[in-house]
């Protein structure tokens, strides 16, 4: 999951959005979801600074999402495979540290509402979860839940 799918799922920012995220980690399974380190850094920082949610309930939120999924620490290996992807396809740098580290946790999948709809590296496929239709991958997994 990208930083803004676990924002919406905590009921931040925008309702139907929120509704759809936590439907798609109920299908999903917390066992299936990856987070890399950086996603929850990312997570603290827009839930204090952007949201004013007080910082005790933002570490809380925070320790929820690590202890509950499956928590990557981000290594020197992602970062120097994200500094590669993004000169070369000149993504962000921060989402491609997201789809290094969802390559080399072994995801099929990355949910990203920033990323390329369909986007494919390494055999991690880029998937918005607000897309209508959904990209067909990612109905599967919703399919075939947990």
């Amino acid at each position: 999951f990208d930083t803004n799918i676990l924002i919406y799922a905590e009921g931040f920012n925008d309702q139907p959005r929120g509704a759809r995220a936590r439907e798609i980690r109920g299908a999903l399974g917390e066992d299936r979801i990856v987070l890399p380190s950086q996603v929850i850094g990312e997570l603290f920082n827009a839930l204090t600074r952007k949201l004013g949610v007080p910082r005790g309930r933002a570490r809380d939120i925070c320790l929820e999402w690590r202890c509950t999924t499956s928590f990557r620490l981000v290594d020197a290996a992602c970062w120097d495979g994200a500094l590669s992807l993004a000169a070369s396809h000149g993504l962000q740098f921060w989402d491609a540290l997201i789809l290094v580290t969802a390559v080399e946790a072994g995801c099929a999948l990355l949910l990203s509402e920033d990323m390329q709809d369909g986007f494919v590296h390494r055999g991690v496929t880029v998937a918005n979860p607000f897309a209508d239709p959904l990209h067909p991958l990612l109905a599967d997994a919703l399919r075939h839940g947990s």
